[in-house]
């Protein structure tokens, strides 16, 4: 019970929260309605930057949600062409993570890291289908085990302004396990082949948890 009312924070949130606490202490002083207001706005910063454990199935048959958040899109694509598979075609799923999600994101399935791709960019709204073209964002690309390979796109938002990456390429991963956050309010894709789609459009979904497709 306690660590639902009072879960761990990611350690990106350290310094906001610091900030955000000495500006409400001070405020305070001259104003108890806007001290109030700033309160909020801490306990609001305290549970973006939540970063609760997470449960995997543990089942390499299955892809796992990288990301909390809404499904706002399954389609069939080109594979990004930062990773030069523009020519490949994937099935792609969008998570958008408003600003109340969770922002931790965890991989799919255990496997390898071949390849971590950063390209700078815009910061539209990330539930825009061309955020995915024109955003910042962090691109991953991992071997599974069975020897498929999937890609995981961090896509920062409206008021995002860092993607945060904790892995490095050629590390070995589990399922379930995190890989990074990105910062107020963004979307993560997922693109894989070969795999049954579980997932619905408009599904909310759990990082690690949620099953998103299976063999």
């Amino acid at each position: 019970m306690f660590n639902t009312i009072f879960p761990k924070i990611h350690k990106e949130g350290y310094k906001f929260l610091a900030i955000s606490i000495l500006v409400t202490f001070i405020i305070l002083f001259f104003s108890k309605f806007i001290g109030f207001l700033f309160i909020l706005i801490t306990v609001w910063i305290y549970y973006f930057f939540r970063d609760p454990d997470r449960y995997s199935i543990n089942d390499e048959r299955y892809l796992v949600s990288p990301a909390d958040g809404l499904i706002t899109d399954i389609s069939e694509k080109s594979g990004p062409e930062e990773l030069r598979l523009e020519n490949t075609s994937f099935t792609r799923i969008s998570v958008f993570m408003n600003v109340f999600n969770c922002h931790v994101n965890r991989v799919p399935s255990s496997g390898k890291v071949e390849e971590i791709y950063y390209k700078p960019g815009k910061f539209l709204n990330a539930s825009l289908d061309k955020a995915s073209e024109e955003n910042e964002r962090n691109y991953y690309k991992i071997r599974l085990n069975n020897n498929e390979e999937i890609i995981i796109v961090q896509i920062a938002g409206l008021i995002a302004r860092r993607i945060v990456c904790e892995v490095e390429q050629g590390q070995n991963l589990k399922q379930g396990e995190r890989i990074g956050m990105i910062r107020f309010g963004s979307r993560v894709d997922i693109y894989f082949k070969n795999k049954k789609v579980l997932a619905k459009l408009g599904q909310n979904v759990v990082a690690g948890e949620s099953l998103l497709a299976s063999e």
